[in-house]
């Protein structure tokens, strides 16, 4: 399974404290979908430990919150459009004045 069929938008970017929170709305199916994902490409022990123990209270009864996570906080959206265009960079240059000889004001001389 590919990271775009993923249930969480941006997974393996999420980090551990992230993904806490956000695995609360998967279902079981979605849970297993990205526990096999996990198993297959990051293997990592604290998340699958993580994976596993949400499994676990939902076979103990727990119910997914059911929140749609494409909206929620830390999950990157593709932009449309650049975040930065011309129009807004300066035109041209020049390093800052600071410090050069015969264009820094004259401070206390004569």
């Amino acid at each position: 399974m590919s990271t775009d069929e993923l249930p969480l938008p941006d997974y393996d970017q999420l980090p551990l404290g992230d993904l806490r929170h956000r695995i609360r709305s998967l279902t079981e199916e979605g849970l297993r979908a990205v526990l096999g994902h996990e198993r297959e490409h990051g293997n990592r022990l604290p998340v699958l430990q993580l994976l596993e123990a949400r499994l676990d209270e939902l076979a103990d009864g727990a119910t997914p919150t059911g929140v749609d996570q494409r909206g929620a906080p830390g999950v990157r959206q593709t932009p449309t459009e650049p975040s930065a265009s011309p129009a807004h960079s300066p035109d041209d240059h020049t390093p800052l004045r600071h410090g050069v000889y015969g264009q820094t004001p004259a401070r206390g001389r004569d």
